[in-house]
């Protein structure tokens, strides 16, 4: 298992907030042009201060649950707690990107200098600058919520291909950069990539679903933006099968049988895209696996189970496992973490109690890991495909390293080779919310993954409008301020 991975589809719950267009990407082969003094920056219509951005990047990082998500209730939402969700929504993005444009910074200037990252590095100046008008006082109208959601849904867009564009970034100054300091670097901006997109995303989901046409239809029961509050891990597990299968048809003729035992009908709110992009990556890997290694007559077994509810305590050491230290600074900070866990207020039941925890069992007989392979299986520079499929992955780019697959991922939808930054990047979005992804591997047999997913609990109290939690944070702010 973990031979390859498989381009990623996009999930049906994102397209509609990603448009067509074509990213800035670079085809050079060289950090930057013959001549330095010929490269200049992308066009850029940033207004930001760097003072302003030193302001915002020296603020903590709010932790971010499920629950936060969830609080401002089912659309379609009435005003009040539309201002609300646009509110809270501001009261977290600019700090984010704030610290994302430092995070650049602190690069080598020989990295920030190719124009991949350099492109990015401006598209965050660009975002943070088109939010400076809005952070700086309370959404008070619907007509200023509708300017902020223009301006939510051109942030979405602008950093749909982030991670593919730094790819190829570091791909061309590979010469200039350690590879344990490119996978740091991947690994924190993705977690915080993770935090940042679906705070945007929800806001504009729950826009989406409370206003025009679609506050006259009748609204979905089980969602709550891009939340599902009634997800079957079982159902997306199909779905996956049905997607990685066709493409091991088109490359082997033949794909394995999935079977899914154990809890079936279990069911907890998560985030369908997430959870979807987890288990595909997976998917692909054991299907690969059992078929290279002549075992397809073998099914790739799912087992589903639940564990009861965690306390508390548990709860918040999962979160500090993700929190901001010098050593993982990834898209949480410890400051006001006990109080969050430990809310009492009524009106929020989803933070009462604690979060049902979904595990899931993919096992298959692709023959195992290698020993040696083992150690380097998290790295976002490494990949486990053959010399013959390296030289077909890297052909345009002349390397052979996991950082090709980011580099051209969405541009081969039909292969079954894999491009090795699956595992990593299914991990950040599995230990965002304090889950997980542990394998055992039995080499000459097969591998044993166990996907861990905490949903947000309860849901029974979600309600119209701001909630009891919005205005005791509020007022915890004023005091603060």
């Amino acid at each position: 298992m973990f031979k390859h991975a498989l381009p990623h589809r996009v999930p049906a719950a994102r397209r509609y907030l990603q448009p067509r267009w074509s990213s800035q990407s670079s085809t050079a082969q060289e950090p930057f042009p013959p001549n330095i003094n010929e490269w200049s920056h992308p066009p850029s219509n940033a207004t930001i201060s760097d003072e302003e951005i030193s302001r915002l990047a020296a603020k903590p990082r709010q932790p971010l649950t499920l629950a936060d998500l969830v609080k401002h209730g089912k659309p379609p939402l009435n005003d009040a707690a539309l201002l609300s969700s646009a509110n809270f929504t501001l009261s977290r993005l600019p700090a984010r990107l704030a610290h994302r444009i430092q995070a650049l910074r602190n690069l080598p200037f020989i990295v920030v200098a190719n124009p991949n990252v350099s492109a990015i590095y401006n598209n965050y100046l660009h975002s943070l600058s088109t939010l400076e008008p809005f952070y700086k006082k309370q959404i008070t109208t619907i007509e200023e919520e509708m300017k902020f959601t223009e301006v939510m849904a051109d942030l979405v867009r602008t950093h749909s291909n982030t991670i593919p564009t730094l790819a190829q970034g570091f791909l061309q100054c590979r010469k200039y950069i350690d590879p344990m300091e490119v996978t740091r670097f991947l690994d924190q901006h993705l977690r915080a990539r993770i935090g940042t997109r679906l705070v945007a995303e929800q806001h504009l989901a729950l826009h989406m679903a409370s206003t025009g046409e679609s506050a006259l239809r009748k609204p979905d029961p089980t969602h709550v933006g891009v939340i599902d509050l009634a997800l079957q891990p079982a159902s997306i597990v199909r779905t996956c099968e049905s997607f990685v299968g066709e493409i091991c048809e088109l490359k082997y003729g033949v794909r394995p049988q999935v079977v899914i035992n154990g809890e079936v009908e279990a069911e907890f709110a998560h985030i369908p895209m997430h959870i979807e992009y987890i288990i595909t990556e997976l998917l692909k890997n054991a299907c690969r696996a059992t078929i290279e290694s002549g075992n397809e007559a073998h099914p790739i077994e799912i087992t589903i189970a639940t564990a009861p509810d965690v306390g508390s305590a548990t709860k918040l050491d999962s979160l500090r496992k993700l929190s901001v230290s010098e050593k993982t600074n990834y898209d949480f900070s410890q400051d006001g973490l006990e109080e969050y866990v430990s809310s009492q207020e009524a009106d929020v039941e989803p933070l009462n109690t604690a979060a049902p925890c979904i595990t899931l069992r993919i096992r298959d007989r692709g023959g195992g890991i290698a020993p040696d392979a083992l150690p380097n299986i998290w790295s976002y520079s490494f990949t486990t495909f053959n010399k013959e499929e390296a030289d077909a992955a890297v052909a345009e780019n002349g390397n052979s390293d996991g950082l090709n697959a980011i580099a051209s991922s969405g541009s081969n939808q039909s292969t079954i080779a894999g491009l090795g930054y699956g595992l990593p990047l299914g991990r950040a979005y599995a230990e965002y919310f304090g889950g997980g992804i542990s394998l055992q591997s039995m080499y000459g047999w097969g591998t044993d993954v166990y996907l861990t997913l905490q949903g947000i609990g309860k849901t029974e109290g979600l309600k119209e409008g701001p909630s009891v939690f919005d205005k005791a944070m509020s007022r915890k702010m004023d005091q603060r301020g």
